[in-house]
């Protein structure tokens, strides 16, 4: 199966503030983030993350989060993923990147954009960045963690939301 995700700002204390997340500390938001994970994502899986995994420099403690995680991970890099997290054991790293998978094409990027490549021929376009604060567009759609109760959506799910969805021309 494949999932995405974004923003999960591991580590990171003053995300619950900025976006009202629903948790008093950053270690009990990692735990719930990477139970959520998880409890969804086998291991033969592949999870796309749009970006912002985490903003911490600490290889160990990065590594830490990494390996707790299932399934074959891709890093889509967001503005707040550091040097040492972009330097983890990815499966792949892209700026952006266009998935074909079965009949679908996705743009796949960290921000949200009003046209994407084939968005006027009926591609999908998913992005995080925006902590769910945008109003919805087209066949775009945030995969961010706080627009999605704090787990990753699969292609299954983003097909359903999105196969009827106007093509903005």
């Amino acid at each position: 199966m494949i999932w995405f995700t974004a923003d999960l700002h591991l580590g990171h204390q003053n995300i619950i503030r900025y976006c009202d997340r629903p948790f008093k500390t950053y270690q009990e938001m990692d735990e719930v983030l990477i139970a959520n994970w998880n409890s969804l994502v086998k291991s033969r899986d592949i999870v796309y993350i749009l970006g912002d995994f985490s903003m911490m420099t600490s290889q160990g403690i990065l590594a830490k989060w990494f390996h707790q995680l299932n399934g074959k991970k891709i890093l889509i890099i967001g503005n707040h993923d550091s040097k040492a997290c972009i330097n983890l054991p990815w499966t792949a790293v892209h700026d952006v990147k266009m998935l074909k998978h079965n009949k679908y094409k996705i743009w796949l990027s960290h921000y949200a954009h009003r046209s994407w490549p084939d968005s006027f021929g009926g591609s999908f376009h998913l992005f995080g960045h925006t902590h769910g604060r945008l109003p919805k567009y087209g066949r775009s759609m945030d995969v961010g963690v706080d627009a999605h109760d704090f787990k990753p959506v699969s292609f299954d799910q983003i097909v359903e939301i999105l196969k009827d969805k106007e093509i903005k021309k």
